[in-house]
């Protein structure tokens, strides 16, 4: 049986996943006009909803399922 790699993380999922949406955002807007440029814009905004997910889960407005 293969031994798992493991490493602890320096920085939270948030932030990493803000830096990633940040470079996609970057990378686009070298891309010209097209598909692939709207597939790294898309991926972008889904760093960006995942980078805000745990703020919302922790919102005090949200309440467990009776």
């Amino acid at each position: 049986m293969t031994k798992r790699r493991r490493f602890k993380q320096t920085r939270s999922l948030e932030e990493r996943l803000a830096e990633e949406a940040q470079r996609l955002l970057e990378e686009a807007s070298l891309l010209p006009h097209g598909p692939l440029r709207e597939q790294v814009i898309r991926k972008a905004r889904q760093c960006e909803t995942g980078s805000h997910m745990s703020d919302w889960l922790r919102s005090p407005g949200l309440k467990p399922p009776e």
